[in-house]
């Protein structure tokens, strides 16, 4: 028996031959997707910019200054280069199959599963956000790879899946997955 249950246009839940599968996509704003591949062009040309002025600088504490630039600007590359990959091209996968909960960030079919004994995994449940915190309003924004809402633990680790979901998606993927463990 085949049960396709699609939450919103981002989310879906497939039940198939006692095989839970949940893919989360992470945007489906193709416009805010190719505004931050400009913002991503013009940060590295920026960057590639100073680097090539830093052989034009005589003085040491100047190249010192530059040497700290770059650093500052490599690391918010790497930081928007990972995010844009994930919003393009990832996807979170999660399914439950022969008594194990498995769990994927893949990008581009390629992602470290992790494995979970299923009898040592607790209920699912969702993560409030706090009204005005900085921090939860920053998780949630487009530009970020983060923001997870729903949580389970297991073994003593508290596990975090479902990136910026609304609270109505989580809800709904909570409802599906403890349906599916309760009919197992």
């Amino acid at each position: 028996m085949e049960n396709i249950q699609v939450i919103s246009k981002r989310t879906s839940v497939l039940i198939k031959d006692q095989v839970f599968s949940l893919v989360i996509l992470p945007t489906g704003d193709k416009k805010k997707t190719n505004i931050m591949f400009l913002w991503l062009l013009a940060w590295s040309v920026s960057g590639v910019i100073v680097m090539a002025n830093y052989f034009t600088l005589t003085q040491d504490k100047a190249k010192m200054m530059l040497i700290v630039w770059l650093a500052f600007w490599a690391y918010f590359e790497f930081k928007i280069i990972r995010v844009f990959m994930w919003k393009r091209f990832g996807k979170e996968k999660l399914w439950i199959k022969n008594g194990k909960l498995l769990y994927q960030q893949d990008i581009n079919g390629k992602g470290k599963i992790k494995e979970f004994d299923l009898n040592l995994v607790s209920d699912f449940s969702l993560i409030a956000l706090t009204p005005g915190s900085i921090a939860d309003t920053f998780s949630q924004t487009f530009w970020v790879k983060g923001g997870e809402r729903i949580e389970f633990d297991c073994q003593g680790k508290n596990i975090r899946v479902g990136m910026q979901l609304d609270d109505d998606e989580a809800k709904k993927i909570i409802a599906a997955l403890n349906k599916f463990l309760k009919s197992k």
